[in-house]
């Protein structure tokens, strides 16, 4: 079945380009380089074992440059949400590999006839871990955290030999999550470590096409087909326009020492429990004044795949989110073993994130941010250091 699969795609693909010439690009490598838009490149491989190669992008917003780079030549086009685009590499002027990029599907459930608005219970927990009830292939309740960012689902290696009894796949087959009153599907993944006192995550692309609400007011998340109008009528909130960089969601802030302002676009991570990451490389390429940082502390810090990243915890005097300002945080700084492969991008944790009541809404992507209860708490460094 799966080599008919294959066969009829690759005999559409061909019917669908019989009467415009599929583009040709030549190769004497392997390796490859993929641009979207104005991202850290993707590293490809051309393998010409396999029929029909394909390069999932992340979720476009817009047309969007795409382009395609060999040791020899390159290719570039525009792609609109939704669409793909096939072309040929000619490696070593014998191999043909058939390549295509595909944006992923676009999903809106606002047109829903039976709309839905699916609360959920919803906590932080005292290491700044969010978690909610998930209930996995009819069988194992688990305790898991919303991840904003990462994808997918993923379990721990603790969970999945100790806690999880139906023994999923990993890798390969959709399994059925009930989340709140409503079934969700998803491939499983393991991981080393998750957020304290979880059995693993669910990334944000679970809920694409949806609006998630997070009321840490009342403890609850709340799934929509369609956004409240009283969300839309409420000035006490405050709108950023989504970018994907890596398939994951980014919102615009901007950061201040010593009469120095830089903005910047921070991942909306409400996987990562501190209060912001900001990295050295961009901080040194804007001249943003590090050495006017007070240094807090100095430790090591563990990723989800358990590998090890230094990190100085230093006061940041500013830190400006559309209306909101918060003073005096304890932001984390890194230069070495980046979170996301290598890349230089500043994170926003749940020790700033939890101080808003949230609105991620993944149908227009736009995120929308109030102050709620938490707002003036301190921080967890602070705390640590005034006990």
């Amino acid at each position: 079945m799966k080599r008919l699969f294959t066969l009829i795609l690759i005999l559409n693909i061909i019917q669908s380009n019989a009467q415009n010439k599929m583009p040709v690009i030549n190769a004497s490598s392997t390796q490859a380089k993929i641009y979207e838009q104005e991202d850290p490149a993707y590293n490809w491989t051309i393998n010409p074992q396999i029929k029909v190669d394909v390069h999932i992008t992340e979720k476009l917003v817009k047309t969007s440059l795409i382009k395609f780079k060999t040791n020899l030549d390159s290719i570039s086009f525009k792609l609109k949400p939704g669409q793909h685009k096939d072309f040929i590499v000619l490696l070593n002027g014998k191999d043909t590999c058939l390549t295509r990029i595909q944006s992923p599907e676009v999903k809106n459930f606002s047109h829903l006839v039976a709309k839905i608005h699916d609360t959920i219970p919803f906590f932080v927990n005292k290491y700044n871990t969010n978690f909610f009830p998930v209930f996995f292939n009819n069988t194992d309740t688990l305790s898991m955290n919303f991840d904003t960012g990462a994808t997918e689902v993923s379990f721990t290696e603790d969970a999945l030999k100790e806690k999880i009894k139906s023994n999923p796949k990993l890798y390969s087959t959709f399994y059925n999550l009930k989340i709140g009153a409503r079934m969700y599907k998803s491939k499983i993944y393991d991981i080393r470590l998750a957020g304290n006192e979880t059995d693993g995550l669910v990334g944000w692309d679970n809920f694409d096409g949806m609006i998630v609400e997070l009321d840490y007011d009342h403890n609850r998340m709340i799934i929509h087909s369609k956004i409240p109008k009283q969300i839309l009528h409420d000035h006490a909130y405050s709108k950023f326009k989504i970018r994907y960089i890596k398939n994951k969601p980014f919102i615009q802030g901007e950061i201040s020492q010593s009469n120095s302002k830089v903005k910047n676009w921070f991942l909306f991570d409400l996987g990562y429990q501190r209060t912001a990451m900001l990295d050295n490389d961009l901080l040194k390429a804007s001249q943003f004044p590090v050495s006017d940082m007070k240094v807090i502390k100095k430790v090591i810090m563990h990723g989800t795949k358990g590998n090890e990243i230094p990190v100085v915890t230093a006061n940041l005097e500013k830190l400006t989110l559309g209306k909101f300002k918060l003073y005096n945080i304890p932001a984390q700084l890194i230069g070495q073993n980046k979170p996301l492969r290598g890349a230089n991008i500043h994170f926003l944790g749940t020790d700033v994130l939890k101080r808003f009541n949230t609105v991620l809404d993944f149908q227009k992507n736009i995120i929308y941010l109030k102050p709620n209860k938490l707002y003036h708490t301190l921080y967890a460094d602070q705390k640590k250091s005034v006990g």
